[in-house]
């Protein structure tokens, strides 16, 4: 009689072990569900705002592309170089505040960085948002002079572009040569990353073929190189927030995707668990009866 009632309470404390194991099994799963459906949510919502966003970057890129072309052909056609005498140059990468959006911000960084790797002495960054300052900062913190965040919260401006090329000039960095660095936009899940030149004043004065322009003094030139800066860096501006918002939505698609997937195996793996839970439980119950 004592041996039938211990056999019996050795039973039913590995039937509670294997249901309480099996009920941590379940409610871990089922949160793991709840939480990557959420994501899911988040990440279309993304994709959708994006989406829009994209629609409205891509109308005013077309009519924003013949003002950057516009402004980079009088370098080419006066055939401009960067002066042999000046080595200081100066980088300014066109990123946003904002992630979530592929290798956007990070090609942008890894170009910089590898200029820098090269001559660290002689060149200096303008970072135009918070995830280059981020990436660069790192390890060359003293090589950046500016960084400008709130960029790309909304649709930029040919007023935001003359205030960044304002305070670029008035930071008093004197530079031969420099390169503004974006992302140019080619299709939805196609964009790449590309330099548009920038040139002091003694670099055009010095042009082999200024003379083809007419009434041209040193007044001029400067006011010239001051709106051709602002206006390549409204040109970047268009082209980095359409290539971020098409990246985003990209990204944001495939992420949803992904959660998919997820939730599909998660899902079975609640209900394989759910019928293994049932399954012992009927067969203990089964086992208990035999018994009696």
């Amino acid at each position: 009689m004592w041996g039938r009632f211990g056999n019996t309470a050795l039973v039913v404390t590995h039937n509670q072990t294997s249901q309480q194991r099996g009920m941590a099994t379940l409610k871990a799963i089922s949160i793991r569900l709840k939480s990557v459906k959420n994501i899911q949510k988040i990440t279309q919502s993304m994709k959708m705002v994006s989406a829009a966003k994209y629609n409205r970057a891509e109308r005013e890129l077309k009519q924003t592309r013949p003002i950057g072309k516009g402004a980079s052909q009088f370098y080419e056609k006066a055939e401009v170089t960067a002066p042999a005498d000046v080595p200081q140059r100066l980088f300014i990468a066109m990123t946003s505040d904002r992630g979530l959006c592929g290798a956007v911000h990070s090609s942008i960084a890894r170009l910089i960085r590898n200029e820098l790797l090269k001559d660290d002495q002689n060149i200096k960054v303008v970072c135009v948002g918070d995830k280059s300052r981020s990436l660069l900062a790192r390890v060359f913190n003293k090589n950046i002079i500016m960084a400008a965040n709130e960029i790309g919260r909304l649709p930029p401006t040919f007023l935001d572009a003359s205030l960044l090329a304002d305070a670029i000039i008035a930071s008093g960095y004197k530079f031969g040569s420099g390169e503004i660095v974006f992302n140019r936009f080619k299709s939805v899940v196609s964009y790449s990353t590309q330099t548009l030149p920038v040139f002091s004043l003694n670099s055009v004065q010095a042009a082999p073929k200024l003379s083809l322009y007419d009434s041209l003094d040193d007044e001029v030139i400067q006011s010239y190189l001051e709106f051709s800066l602002a206006s390549l860096i409204y040109y970047a501006l268009k082209e980095g927030a359409c290539s971020e918002q098409s990246s985003r939505m990209t990204a944001m698609d495939n992420a949803s995707k992904n959660a998919t997937e997820v939730i599909d195996k998660l899902t079975l793996a609640f209900n394989r668990t759910r019928q293994a839970v049932i399954t012992r439980e009927l067969i203990e119950i089964i086992s208990g009866a035999s018994a009696l």
